[in-house]
């Protein structure tokens, strides 16, 4: 009896060690992920599908410091009220360790002041105002794309080579379109001086007036366009601009034009020529991007648009930062994003400590049409490191 007795002990004290073994499983490391699905359904798709990407990649090498990933995500809408609400829930009610995403600039300042606020790290992945890291930026907040300044100043240097003196520019009316307008007409100036402005469009965005619009720019005869529309108002301005042939004989600078998601609604209709910025996936040929695109297609049985390359970037980006920090503090990430380099389907990027911008690239090219598509051809990536401005430039923003 007594040595059933002690086997039976023995057995409870085995079955207790397996069963508290389990138990010790490290939590999950918490990211609260903020981005317009239902505002921006086509864009953001890709978006989700890369950081899932980049998310179970981890996790299937182990996780970062022992413990797995966890994005949860929510929908802002669009809308910065909503943005807010949707942080105050992550935080306070799920107690994610850390923000990021959003996409649309004037909700990514709303998240930026929010965690400003609650002192909350926050990786912005997607809005390109420069605003969010020098005029309102904070040392919580990071961001992930090329600026409007980095995207604006690679086009207007080569807008500076053509001929064109007289300009006009189309932009949605809010804080993308007015920063890339600005940045875009400073830095041509700043290169020949003699060029003016002499048409301003600024169509409220998601609600453009397409014939109007393009009738009031042809009305002051420009000799070239700056273009920083997208999405469903980036297709209506291109067919009406066509049926008028406002592009005929003009040289067209556009922003993010080149971004397979704008490409795809506009097929054989995508205007041959313009300058843009974007990413032409099927034409990288480097052994970073092509793994990237290899996992990707065979996970999603589609190619990857910007919004997939970004949200698997800014996925690496957040597990390489957790790593260095050692932790998800809050201050022991501020650090180590500071002195953050990391490898990723473009290439290494770094990120800055003065204004907190990555050093992440821009492709540039023209747009033709092939096989009944609009891609990018003639393209380069450019350096996001080489179009950063001065440390002075930057100190003279963060005073004001």
């Amino acid at each position: 009896m007594r040595i059933s007795a002690v086997a039976k002990f023995v057995g409870l004290v085995l079955a207790v060690a397996c069963g508290a073994g389990r138990a010790v499983e490290p939590p999950p490391i918490r990211i609260g992920e903020i981005s317009s699905y239902s505002a921006l359904p086509l864009g953001t798709r890709g978006y989700r599908q890369g950081w899932e990407l980049a998310r179970d990649e981890i996790n299937g090498n182990g996780g970062v410091l022992g413990r797995k990933l966890e994005i949860i995500a929510r929908d802002d809408a669009g809308k910065p009220d909503v943005a807010i609400t949707a942080a105050g829930q992550l935080v306070d009610g799920e107690q994610v360790d850390l923000l990021t995403g959003t996409i649309l600039s004037h909700v990514g300042l709303a998240v930026a002041d929010f965690a400003k606020q609650k002192r909350t790290f926050f990786l912005a992945s997607q809005p390109l105002t420069d605003a969010l890291i020098w005029e309102k930026g904070n040392r919580y907040t990071f961001r992930l794309r090329p600026s409007t300044y980095t995207q604006a100043s690679i086009l207007a240097k080569e807008a500076a080579k053509f001929p064109a003196r007289r300009w006009a520019t189309i932009a949605p009316n809010y804080e993308f379109g007015q920063a890339a307008v600005a940045s875009f007409k400073r830095e041509l100036k700043r290169l020949k001086p003699d060029v003016e402005f002499v048409s301003e469009q600024w169509p409220p965005l998601g609600k453009i007036d397409a014939g109007a619009v393009v009738q009031a720019m042809m009305a002051e005869s420009p000799d070239a366009i700056f273009n920083a529309t997208f999405g469903a108002d980036l297709a209506k301005f291109v067919r009406e601009g066509s049926t008028r042939k406002a592009f005929a004989n003009r040289a067209v600078v556009s922003i993010l034009s080149g971004e397979p998601e704008y490409l795809a609604p506009l097929r054989d209709e995508a205007p041959p020529g313009w300058l843009v910025t974007g990413y032409p996936w099927s034409e990288i040929k480097t052994q970073a991007h092509d793994a990237f695109l290899q996992a990707y297609v065979a996970r999603f049985k589609e190619p990857p648009n910007i919004g997939a390359l970004i949200g698997y970037t800014n996925t690496l980006v957040l597990a390489k930062a957790i790593e260095m920090a050692g932790s998800t503090k809050t201050d022991d990430l501020i650090k180590a994003m500071e002195h953050l380099k990391v490898d990723t389907p473009v290439g290494p990027i770094a990120f800055r400590a003065i204004d907190h911008q990555s050093t992440m690239g821009v492709y540039v090219g023209r747009l033709a049409v092939r096989d009944g598509q609009g891609v990018m051809t003639d393209w380069r990536y450019v350096d996001g490191a080489d179009y950063q401005p001065a440390d002075a430039e930057v100190m003279a923003k963060l005073k004001n």
